[in-house]
């Protein structure tokens, strides 16, 4: 077929809600971008391990410490889901890692903030995977196949984090003066790079009409930012905490919530490598990195030789 054939083909599919495969035909564009955003996609679950992470050790109960390490555990696998994902399209998972690493691919900004203390493990629960699950939701219904299915079962356990996040911050609330202080201070810290993380507004990205063209995307940022404003302020108020928004309105009008523009430039600044832990996020997938080397390095021998002996067994078996 003629590629303008292939491609009105490809388009056809997608317009009938057939997923796109990984043996299908596609657009290199379409290719690219998907790699693009499934790697950006699995990097941010990798360092989102990192904040959290940093807390285990620090974990008021011995029952906090379990929740907190299986989500910790649950974030790797959904980073390795996703490289999984991204590898059905011929990237090769130890490029994408160097990308990141070297800065040319990004992560989500919102893992370049600091967790000061025990409520932020519950602002970045409630918040940052509300957030998530916000814009995740509709990967459900991505174009692309592995990239759907993968969302189907990190949405699932996203929820489930969500959930534990608001339930500190229930607890905090509900606790003393001072522990509801920390919950207060820490939605002050989160709300607004929780708001970043759908990206900017619609139409700033040269990605977003093609993207809703192949449904690689369904809503935009704008919308889902919306969504998850709207499903977020009557959560503030059963906790009894205030959002950091002096011009936050429920406007009948529009059935929505009005709330302040946000500081794109703290936004860009952080995108930039500038946010506060930007550096140390880096340095520490790095020197995870070089730790993992032998063990990297052990795999792929055993899998040699394992495919050396598996030939020897056939050519045996054929003489």
């Amino acid at each position: 077929m003629k590629e303008q054939n292939l491609e009105a083909h490809f388009q056809a599919k997608i317009d009938a809600e057939i997923k796109i495969e990984p043996k299908d035909w596609m657009p290199d564009e379409y290719r690219k971008t998907l790699i693009r955003q499934i790697s950006q996609h699995a990097h941010s679950e990798i360092v989102g391990m990192l904040p959290e992470g940093n807390w285990i050790t620090r974990a008021p109960s011995l029952r906090r410490k379990l929740i907190l390490l299986a989500k910790v555990q649950d974030e790797a696998g959904h980073g390795l889901y996703l490289y999984s994902a991204a590898e059905t399209l011929g990237a090769d998972r130890g490029d994408l890692v160097l990308q990141m690493l070297n800065g040319k691919a990004k992560y989500s900004s919102i893992f370049n903030y600091p967790t000061l203390n025990w409520a932020d493990i519950g602002a970045i629960g409630w918040l940052v995977d509300g957030a998530a699950i916000t814009n995740q939701v509709m990967l459900t219904r991505t174009s692309y196949g592995p990239y759907a299915r993968a969302m189907v079962r990190i949405c699932k356990e996203e929820s489930f984090h969500q959930r534990q996040g608001y339930e500190i911050m229930l607890a905090m609330s509900r606790g003393s003066e001072e522990q509801k202080q920390m919950a207060q201070d820490s939605l002050n810290r989160w709300w607004w790079p929780s708001l970043m993380m759908f990206g900017p507004h619609d139409g700033e990205s040269s990605h977003s009409e093609q993207a809703f063209k192949w449904k690689i995307k369904r809503k935009s940022n704008d919308e889902l930012r919306q969504q998850f404003v709207d499903a977020t302020i009557p959560q503030a108020g059963l906790l009894g905490l205030t959002v950091p928004d002096p011009a936050l309105r429920w406007n009948a009008e529009r059935g929505h919530y009005d709330f302040s523009p946000i500081n794109w430039d703290e936004f860009w600044n952080v995108v930039k490598g500038n946010g506060p832990c930007n550096r140390e996020r880096i340095a520490a997938r790095q020197k995870a990195c070089d730790d993992g080397a032998w063990v990297r390095e052990a795999a792929l021998a055993y899998a040699e030789k394992k495919e050396q002996k598996q030939i020897g067994a056939r050519q045996t078996a054929a003489a």
